[in-house]
């Protein structure tokens, strides 16, 4: 009777190890299947936060540039070299900036000043190739009204 029991549970115990042999495999075969998704994932969250977080970059610096080329004393290329050196400064380079009317002395007192400013994703990327944002480009435009006229009193 006794060594009945001990045949049983030596049965037992080598069928666990079996399952527990074959389970190892099958975790292998899941971790492979799972894991180019994890990291396609992965990738995709920083590429979506380096976008967000560059179109607030840009939108800041667009708000900038419209505030100060509806002041006296504006001139369009200082408005684009101030957005740029905004956005260098951010450490977004590659970007260029455009103000429209260009001079801004052809907006008169309430006509609305734009200033835009966009870059290619592929120049802020944190990757070395984005595979979500390959080719777009990333663009803030803000319009204000002019507060001075340019006519002679």
């Amino acid at each position: 009777m006794r060594n009945r029991f001990w045949n049983v549970r030596r049965d037992i115990h080598s069928a666990s190890r079996r399952v527990l042999h074959a389970r190892r495999g099958a975790a292998a075969v899941e971790m492979a299947i799972i894991t180019p998704i994890l990291f396609l994932l992965v990738f995709g969250m920083v590429d979506l936060g380096r976008a967000v977080m560059v179109q607030n970059l840009l939108t800041n610096a667009a708000r900038d540039g419209a505030r100060a080329a509806v002041l006296d004393g504006a001139s369009a290329s200082g408005i684009e070299s101030q957005v740029t050196e905004y956005l260098a400064a951010s450490s977004v380079n590659g970007a260029t900036a455009m103000v429209l009317p260009n001079p801004l002395t052809d907006a008169e007192l309430g006509d609305p000043v734009s200033v835009t400013a966009q870059v290619p994703f592929d120049a802020i990327s944190w990757l070395p190739s984005s595979i979500y944002f390959r080719g777009a480009t990333l663009q803030a435009t803000v319009t204000m009204r002019r507060e001075v006229t340019n006519k002679p009193e």
